[in-house]
């Protein structure tokens, strides 16, 4: 429910309740959390997305893969400029 309405409200609830459970691995996974607790609350309240520079980062990834020990920077530099999106 927490990601469905894009609510941080229920997050930290969520979090002290696995905080407080037995099992190991979810309370280490919560304490994660904690930690960067102020940059997951902006990610649900707040509307900006990294989704873009993720997507031309994938994108170079890719095309270099493709060209593994094939080409120059140079070509590479050609490839990712005249590659539609």
């Amino acid at each position: 429910m927490i990601l469905k309405d894009r609510s941080s409200d229920g997050l930290n609830s969520w979090i002290i309740n696995v905080i407080n459970s037995s099992i190991a691995e979810l309370r280490s996974f919560a304490n994660g959390l904690m930690q960067d607790i102020k940059a997951i609350e902006n990610a649900f309240n707040l509307a900006w997305s990294n989704g873009p520079v993720e997507g031309n980062v994938n994108k170079l990834k890719t095309l270099k893969r493709q060209m593994y020990g094939r080409c120059s920077l140079s070509l590479l530099e050609k490839r990712l400029v005249l590659t539609p999106s």
